[in-house]
């Protein structure tokens, strides 16, 4: 289960981060900003966002209000300590899908997520995608052109894929290692650039090797 976090409390962060991942299946992603959590959010695919209500940059009301404007689709767990009706009115009214009072038992916030991901808010992805005069095929993990076909490895393919969902977007650097790799991998962040650099030489034979952008000291783009 991807979850999204937006908590500016560090000790509460810090526990539902260790608690998430000691129970199980949980990839999980934490900022403190509300400009960050509208920012993850818009990049990459969560099973659920929980949304801290008071947060520095952007009100967890606000980010999510903004997120439904848009039509994002996502699972979002409003988390507060505001206890009134008209509050819990307004956190649901703003586009949450459900609301946990502060302070609350990790077994009921496991529940709450449980339920949220069974109603299966994820989008469904087409089979193939044209891009740029490329055809990716996301069940055989083939890229081919009108010239020929190239295979790429399930890191490449999923790199590639990423990119192409948030297409003329830049995302960092640190977003794609935790998308791709998870962020207790073992492995150096360098891994990154060698995945790109082995992506574009496949490009290459398609003539389709400048589509991937390095913008320098942040992360990658695919061309607009």
């Amino acid at each position: 289960m991807n979850i999204l976090l937006a908590e500016d409390d560090v000790r509460l962060g810090e526990l539902i981060v260790y608690m998430l991942k000691k129970k199980g299946a949980y990839n999980i992603e934490w900022v403190t900003e509300g400009e960050d959590a509208y920012y993850y959010a818009t990049s990459a695919h969560y099973d659920v966002i929980i949304m801290d209500w008071m947060m520095p940059n952007g009100t967890g009301v606000e980010i999510c209000s903004r997120l439904r404007q848009q039509g994002y689709p996502g699972a979002i767990l409003m988390l507060t300590a505001k206890d009134a009706v008209q509050d819990r009115i307004d956190g649901l009214d703003s586009g949450a899908d459900d609301y946990l009072v502060k302070p609350f038992e990790i077994d009921e916030l496991l529940a709450r997520l449980r339920a949220l991901c069974r109603r299966n808010y994820a989008p469904i992805l087409e089979e193939e995608v044209k891009i740029h005069g490329l055809i990716l095929n996301r069940m055989s993990h083939m890229v081919c052109s009108d010239k020929e076909k190239i295979q790429l490895s399930p890191r490449e393919f999923q790199l590639l894929d990423l990119l192409i969902q948030n297409k003329g977007q830049v995302l960092p650097r640190e977003l794609i290692f935790d998308r791709i790799w998870g962020g207790d991998s073992e492995v150096a962040p360098k891994i990154i650039d060698a995945t790109v650099k082995l992506i574009r030489k496949k490009l290459g034979s398609l003539e389709k090797q400048d589509l991937l952008q390095s913008v320098r000291g942040v992360g990658y783009r695919l061309e607009q």
